[in-house]
């Protein structure tokens, strides 16, 4: 039965902001980091932060003060905002390679029943003083959550929502474009692709915005999720660009889209191209995925030696039409709650706390790139792999006579 748009306004507003449970709170806080300061003593706290966290070159990863102008931004539009720094040790052959880094996480604004035009506009103005407080805390590098510029609707596997898909240099990459400029910074984009040029074919994109408001490149999602609600290959199929790392002004980076991070070769492959920083810009639901969360990328940080900043939105989507995914469960107009989180981790296995769970925000880190090399001298993870013998192995694993490895004990069948 289709629900009436007054009623999908409702849901949506309720999914916005206020701190209530079903909202996206943890027990009324807009995180576990800040539901645990609050409850634990000081010094309590600080150790089981040692061992959630993560230390940077011995000790707890630092907060910075930021600009003023960003932080009467933050107040004003109600957004979350914080700031960290990951250190690096002195070096006596290299000077540090600091570079700040940005995410942004963020809801919808309009009923998705609000016409499409209306709809993006919307979310245009609302990501307008967030960016404009990157740029004013002097953000180098700036990346945004897994199709940011609409409603995550390929849950319901209505093609109406193709509509939203436009070309990379389309209006989305125009807006984007000039706060890279006024800004001097490089901006990740990532959009539903519509590929002109070959029969206006349907990609999950992230695209590359140069510090001079130039494309550099473009990354198209490698991994296709078919699980829960995630109907997205209705809508688009794996990507065909590799894993492409794009040397900015600022550092080396690379984007690992939503459900690559579950594929450990996926993030391994953007190391082995040369990869500093590497984005996972998102879009997953508590229910499915939290536990995995900060797991993963911090995971990826520590196993290839280069930092990853993880985006989620945030939010309930509510769809005029309920929708079924085959999984048994009685139809429904929602995906579940966008739980946001976004933050960082290190090459050191460090991380920030995360962004709130329910309000949109911006995370803000100083990260020294020369952090990378440091762990990678002092792990040997490169050194001491063994691709030869993984190729071997994937070599014949993808053929159809492949044999496992396997080595049974005799007695089990006698």
């Amino acid at each position: 039965m289709e629900m009436k748009e007054e009623e999908i306004g409702r849901e949506n507003d309720r999914a916005g902001t206020s701190a209530s449970p079903d909202n996206g709170s943890i027990c009324g806080f807009e995180s576990l980091h800040q539901l645990l300061r609050s409850s634990l003593s000081p010094q309590v706290f600080q150790e089981v932060s040692r061992v959630l966290l993560g230390l940077n070159c011995g000790r707890a990863v630092e907060t910075i003060s930021l600009p003023e102008p960003a932080n009467a931004l933050s107040s004003k539009h109600d957004f979350d905002l914080q700031g960290f720094i990951f250190h690096a040790d002195k070096e006596l052959l290299r000077e540090p390679r600091i570079v700040r880094v940005g995410l942004i996480q963020s809801s919808i604004s309009l009923p998705t029943t609000a016409p499409f035009t209306d709809q993006k506009r919307a979310i245009f103005e609302k990501l307008k003083p967030i960016i404009d407080a990157a740029g004013a805390a002097g953000v180098n590098i700036l990346c945004l959550q897994e199709a940011w510029m609409m409603p995550f609707a390929f849950c319901t596997r209505e093609k109406r929502w193709c509509e939203f898909a436009e070309p990379i240099d389309g209006e989305s990459m125009q807006f984007l474009q000039d706060f890279s400029r006024k800004y001097n910074m490089v901006i990740v984009n990532p959009i539903l692709e519509r590929d002109l040029k070959h029969g206006e074919t349907i990609w999950n994109t992230a695209v590359i915005i140069g510090n001079h408001g130039n494309i550099i490149g473009k990354h198209r999602k490698n991994h296709i999720p078919r699980v829960g609600d995630f109907n997205e290959s209705t809508y688009y199929m794996e990507g065909n660009t590799g894993h492409p790392v794009f040397e900015t002004a600022y550092g080396k980076i690379a984007v690992n889209i939503c459900y690559g991070r579950h594929h450990p070769l996926n993030w391994l492959a953007f190391g082995l191209n040369g990869a500093e920083i590497v984005f996972n810009p998102s879009a997953t639901v508590g229910k499915l995925s939290e536990p995995m969360w900060p797991i993963e990328a911090r995971n990826a940080a520590i196993a290839n030696s280069y930092f990853v900043g993880s985006i989620n939105r945030v939010g309930t989507e509510v769809f005029p039409n309920p929708f079924t995914s085959g999984d048994g469960k009685p139809q429904h107009a929602d995906f579940g709650h966008f739980y946001g989180s976004s933050h960082f981790s290190a090459p050191d296995a460090s991380c920030t706390p995360s962004l709130s769970r329910y309000r949109d925000g911006l995370m803000i880190s100083d990260m020294d790139l020369n952090l990378c090399r440091q762990l990678k001298d002092k792990w040997g993870f490169r050194m001491t792999a063994r691709y030869e013998m993984y190729s071997d192995l994937l070599n014949r694993y993808i053929k159809s006579d492949f044999e496992p490895q396997v080595i049974s004990d005799p007695l089990l069948h006698k």
